[in-house]
């Protein structure tokens, strides 16, 4: 299991379940069968007005020489990231393809550190997954507030970028209701997307995380000490 392997935050306590689920095959989502996922669909029924990305004034990041809080913090306050994966399109087979996807880490008040998403077969990125699951997710710290008001630029070195590597996996049915929570929270309008979209549940098995967040080189932060710190200095 992942979970073994990535230290999740106290708050969140599952059941082991043995092994990861993998992605499909393109050759299995071309005919789009019923079951073609180990996941429970989910319906857009929401009855209150939703928007996506609701605005919210993201903290100030912790300090430059904290770098896996910084870290965690970039991923808790990012609600998108540019994933890359290799490509499965005939006319750019195994070139690098970027898309942008909308991510949470968890809950509002339960930050995991590891990215989950919603997304639909059909969608480019999500087949070349079927037929190569490693990919990179790529964060700024420009998605905040505090690389704006400080106007420094998305590239500058101050503007702290985490590159977040590994295998993409379906979530297991035991963790649906938390990744579910976790989306939903955070990007509300996803409750009424089409269920003819075969929706479902994915989040990456992280390998190795780069960061890049001040002046004098990049850092590669341990698992451990990724998954040890917490967002906000409660520990």
């Amino acid at each position: 299991s992942i979970w073994k392997a990535s230290y999740p935050s106290v708050g969140y306590q599952r059941e082991e379940v043995p092994g990861v689920a993998e992605l499909p095959s393109p050759k299995e989502v071309l005919s789009f069968p019923s079951r073609m996922f180990s996941y429970r669909r989910e319906g857009g029924r929401g009855k209150e007005s939703e928007q996506s990305d609701p605005p919210q004034s993201s903290p100030p990041p912790p300090p430059p020489e904290e770098r896996a809080r910084t870290a965690r913090h970039i991923i808790t306050s990012s609600s998108k990231g540019f994933l890359a994966t290799l490509s499965s399109l005939d006319q750019i087979k195994g070139l690098p393809f970027g898309n942008i996807f909308s991510i949470s880490d968890g809950v509002p008040d339960n930050s995991t550190g590891i990215p989950f998403f919603y997304v639909t077969p059909k969608d480019n990125s999500v087949l070349d997954l079927m037929e190569n699951p490693n990919a990179s997710l790529t964060l700024s710290e420009a998605e905040g507030d505090y690389c704006r008001e400080n106007l420094i630029a998305p590239e500058d070195l101050r503007c702290a970028r985490l590159t977040l590597t590994g295998k993409m996996v379906t979530v297991s049915p035991e963790e649906v209701e938390f990744a579910k929570q976790a989306m939903f929270s955070r990007h509300p309008v996803m409750k009424k997307w089409p269920p003819d979209h075969d929706c479902f549940f994915m989040k990456m098995d992280i390998q190795q995380i780069w960061l890049q967040n001040w002046f004098g080189g990049v850092s590669v932060i341990p698992l451990e000490e990724y998954f040890k710190k917490s967002p906000r200095k409660v520990e």
